[in-house]
Order: C-alpha cells, then structure tokens, then sequence
C-alpha cells in the first residue's frame, strides 16, 4: 500500500486532539489566559490557537471575552476561559467521621459542597451509600434541572483497587473487600462511570494542584486524623505502586515496642502520630474525636503541660517519620494534611528540629513542609480532579456534534 493519506490523516487526528488537550489543561489547572499566553504556553501558532479555541467555544466549553491589553504593539488579545458549568463533575469523600459531596465544574470551581458530620464506627456499605446517594441529590438539587456530570469520583480512608473500585481494606471504617465502586454506581444511577480512590492520593493531587504544593513537581502529602496515609507525586506524576496501593506511609514500622495497630501490626507510624496518639497523651479518652482535639489545642494555647508534652511528643515521631520520607522520596515539598494541619503550629519548631538531626542534610536543604491550604476538603477537591483527567486528556471524543458537551460511552 502506498503510504500517505490515510496514515496521514490519523497523524493529523493525533496531533489535533494534542493540542486541545494542552489547552485545556492549561485553562483548568491556571484559570482564564489570553491567546497570547496560550501560544507562550502551548509552543502552538496564533493561528493554531485560534482554530483550537474556536472549536472550544462551539462546543460550549470555552468562551472568549474582551480583548486585553498588555500594554505591547499590535492588537490586544482575547481572553479564553474555561466555561464553569460547560462540564461539572461529582465529587464524593467518605471519611472517618464525616461525609461529603460537591459539584465542581470546569477549572475548578466549586458549585456546591455538602459535609455532614458522622458518628464514628463501623457503618455498613448500604448505610454509607444511602447517605452519599442523598446528600448528591441534596447538591444536584440546587444546580440547574438536567445537568448532568461528566464522571463521578470518590475519595475514601481506605486501601483501593481503583481498578474496579473495590476497598481492599479499610480498617477505621471496618471494610474488607466491599465493593464501593459498583454499589455507589448502582445506587446513583447515573450513566457515567464512577471511580474509587484513597483520601490521601486525592488529597496529594489536590494540594498540587490548587493548594500548599503548586509550583512543586515532587511531592508529598501526608494526611492524618484516625489513621495517617500519604501522596506521593514524583515528576509531577502520582507515584501509586503496582496496585495502587502506594503512599501506606502510616503503616511504616518505626517503633518495634510501640502500641498495636489497627492494621495487625506493631509499633506503625499512626500508633505514634495519629489522633488516637495525642489524645491519649493528652489525657483524654482515645475515641474523644474532632471535639476533644479541639480541647488539647485549647489546653495547649492555655499552657497546660499535659497538652504541651502530647504535642511534643507527636512533632518529635513527626520528625522521625518525615526525615525517613525525605531521605527516601527526596520531595520539593511535604504538605501535612488533616490532623497534622491543625496542630502545625504547636509542633512545627519540635518537628522541624528532629528533621533536622535525623534528616540527610542534602535534602533536607530542599525540602519545605508547610500546612495544607485546602483543608478538610483536599481529598473531596482531588476526586473532582481525578473525574475531571478524562476531558483534560482528550476534549475532542467530549464535544458533541452540535457543539454541546456529552458523555461517550467509551469515554
């Protein structure tokens, strides 16, 4: 066969999907940018550019508005900004002792956002699924009637196959091989694919890409409430292991006579710097809680030399874990999510001091740890990163033929 314009054109397909890849993204993850700053971006032409967006603003998912003036010769460039309910996704996160939901459209922006508080314990998967299928029709409510996302994601404090969605293990929620993915799937009825993911994982992608860890390519991100889990992002890319079930930093062994863990073994990292930890410390009953966290930092501002000590001793197991992790990953930065957010400010001067000691000094030199800036809510805002990942990659199979986004099946 003589080569040329069937191979050729598959080439061209290639290369225009490319770029309308590259310019979403750019949109999504740095908001509204002129055409100018889309060729200095992108390396594509002004008049590549041009087509590429016009294509966008027919199929609804970008608009184009007055010209801005950088002060530069020649005519002032159009402004091109993702349109914030041209796509919306669902976002889910089951946390220990809360639930949450949110519709998040295109770029980012949070349309709606439910957390209700729960008790703790060992809830079964129908009660939890029934809870989420509600507070989602609570949100969807208050959005316009037929809106329908794009994909639904879910965060969970749990280890996951994201193959198939199912929790291979979940021990604060008392989960073993339940199959979250396909219940929440069914339960919702929604005809778009759902996916699973840990809390920790999302709460790395979300912290890298809208909080505490922009600009930085190497990453990591530790959570901690009941348990304590971790993101890992190597080269801007989520490092997850060959099952995905990377990032169990909780679970490293760092004390060989410290307390039994939930997850069969001893003297893990979460025994040490979890919530369960301090509190006792503390002197308050281990299951006390947000409520009772809340009391220990009070204590700890009042001065009371129980709350002190507790907190000392958690940013020195802080430390000695961190400097384990740094000497390894070697990150740019380490966001403390969760827990370790919240009393940041009473054990950094303890933490960064162990850093230091136990720490090789070539990377510790490189490496910041600052608090979350995306709070309790990084994980929920890292699932709706993760459902929003199929249209960043490929936008051209997501635009319908009358310019109107739609959902493919094979999508």
């Amino acid at each position: 066969m003589y080569p040329g314009r069937e191979e050729v054109g598959q080439r061209s397909e290639t290369v225009r999907r490319a770029n309308l890849s590259a310019i979403v993204r750019e949109l999504h993850l740095r908001g509204p940018l002129s055409r100018s700053e889309l060729v200095a971006r992108t390396g594509l032409t002004r008049s590549a550019i041009r087509a590429l967006v016009g294509e966008l603003v027919a199929g609804e998912l970008v608009a184009e508005e007055a010209a801005v003036r950088l002060g530069t010769p020649g005519r002032p460039s159009p402004l091109v900004r993702l349109v914030p309910d041209g796509a919306v996704v669902l976002a889910l996160e089951i946390a220990i002792d809360s639930l949450a939901v949110a519709v998040v459209g295109a770029g980012g922006v949070v349309h709606e956002l439910e957390r209700v508080d729960r008790p703790r314990g060992h809830l079964s998967l129908d009660e939890v699924v029934a809870d989420l299928v509600e507070l989602a029709a609570l949100a969807r409510s208050r959005r316009p009637a037929g809106e329908m996302p794009i994909r639904v994601a879910v965060a969970v404090a749990a280890i996951v196959s994201r193959a198939d969605g199912l929790v291979r293990f979940a021990p604060n929620l008392g989960w073993v091989d339940v199959p979250l993915g396909a219940r929440l799937a069914e339960a919702l009825a929604l005809p778009v694919p759902v996916e699973v993911d840990n809390e920790s994982d999302l709460g790395a992608l979300a912290e890298f890409r809208r909080g505490a860890a922009r600009g930085a390519d190497d990453v990591l991100y530790v959570h901690g409430e009941v348990g304590v889990g971790g993101g890992i992002i190597v080269d801007g890319r989520p490092l997850d292991g060959i099952g995905g079930y990377g990032g169990e930093i909780g679970h490293m062994p760092v004390n060989p006579d410290g307390r039994s863990c939930r997850c069969g073994s001893t003297g893990c990292w979460e025994t040490e710097v979890g919530e369960g930890a301090l509190l006792t410390r503390a002197g308050y009953a281990l299951d006390g809680g947000r409520e009772a966290i809340d009391q220990v930092l009070a204590d700890a501002a009042a001065g009371r030399p129980a709350a002190l000590a507790a907190l000392d001793s958690v940013g020195r197991w802080l430390g000695i874990g961190l400097a384990g992790l740094v000497n390894i990953l070697n990150p740019r930065r380490v966001v403390l999510g969760g827990l370790f957010s919240r009393i940041h400010p009473f054990v950094v001067d303890r933490m960064d001091l162990t850093l230091d000691h136990y720490a090789l000094a070539a990377p510790r030199r490189l490496v910041s740890v600052v608090p979350s800036t995306l709070g309790v809510d990084a994980p929920l805002l890292g699932a709706a990163e993760m459902a929003f990942e199929p249209l960043l990659d490929d936008p051209a199979a997501w635009l319908g033929p009358r310019g109107a986004l739609v959902q493919l099946e094979s999508a």
